[in-house]
């Protein structure tokens, strides 16, 4: 890796990760990603990590992109809470917060049955997009596919209180783990804030409807799975506001006429133009909606 290259906090010039936790409640530490698109420039650890101590030892929350990624998050929860990690949770199918599984024993790596599915399905071809645009950065990853045996309610573990959630939307299967000690809420790729979601397996409706869900529930702070630590509630609003632009936006660029290189320039409203991705985003959404949504609009000839 060329010296001067990267430019974020989680990698270093040799090309090591070298994750940085800040505490956000008593136990608890969030690992911020890069508000990046995946890059080899900052090694893929673009998505948010979060750590609880336990006294089963470290929590982790979503184990990063590649088996390296995955043992540094593993030895800053070691360092942070004096014992190894005890268990993985697995938020989503997305390889930068799935993949890094691979740094750790297969039976302490849980997931929603829907996500073990999912990379069931998809996780060699996402290996293989990974080792391209990533090369060494992806070195001994293989595929670890989690125990598909999360479901929703309240769990225990090291004499913590936990609820998890299973939803969707997003994804075919998005787990949110609820701290009841802290009140932080970790929701995956459910939410995201100051930045622009992804969309490539996402079903609208249903990711409305999984926010809802996380918006009546009560707490603290919120982990999202991209962008900054949200403590005033705003994250949930700001996702479901641009998903509905994002929707309405394209519907309307289809029965307009638009191609789809028209429709990726279309105009960003002011209030989403801080976004980070925002435009990198669009794009993406046009090529993920834009054909199914071509096919019910345009008239059949």
């Amino acid at each position: 890796m060329t010296a001067g290259r990267c430019c974020w906090r989680e990698c270093s010039l040799a090309g090591k990760y070298t994750p940085v936790a800040e505490a956000v409640a008593d136990g608890v530490w969030m690992v911020r990603g890069a508000d990046e698109a995946i890059a080899f420039a900052n090694g893929g650890a673009i998505a948010n990590s979060a750590i609880i101590a336990t006294a089963s030892g470290a929590l982790l929350f979503d184990p990063g992109v590649s088996r390296e990624h995955g043992l540094a998050l593993g030895a800053l929860a070691q360092r942070l809470t004096g014992k190894p990690v005890g268990r993985v949770y697995i938020s989503h199918l997305h390889p930068d917060h799935a993949m890094g599984a691979a740094a750790f024993d297969p039976a302490i790596v849980h997931a929603l049955p829907a996500t073990r599915a999912d990379l069931e399905r998809d996780g060699e071809g996402f290996s293989d997009a990974m080792y391209r645009l990533l090369a060494d950065w992806m070195k001994g990853t293989a595929i670890v596919l989690p125990q598909g045996d999360v479901s929703e309610g309240d769990i225990g573990f090291g004499g913590r209180t936990f609820r998890l959630m299973a939803l969707n939307g997003h994804s075919a299967g998005d787990l949110a783990l609820l701290d009841q000690a802290t009140g932080t809420l970790l929701a995956g790729d459910l939410v995201f804030h100051d930045r622009a979601p992804s969309t490539p397996h996402a079903s609208l409706p249903d990711w409305r409807a999984s926010l809802q869900r996380l918006s009546a529930l009560p707490h603290a702070l919120l982990v999202p799975g991209h962008g900054p630590l949200d403590r005033d509630g705003s994250a949930i609003a700001q996702t479901r506001d641009w998903l509905g632009w994002v929707e309405q936006t394209l519907r309307d660029a289809v029965a307009r006429g638009l191609d789809m290189s028209e429709a990726g320039e279309l105009p960003i409203p002011p209030h989403f133009a801080s976004l980070k991705a925002a435009r990198y985003e669009l794009q993406r959404s046009v090529s993920h909606f834009y054909p199914a949504l071509e096919a019910e609009l345009l008239p059949k000839l």
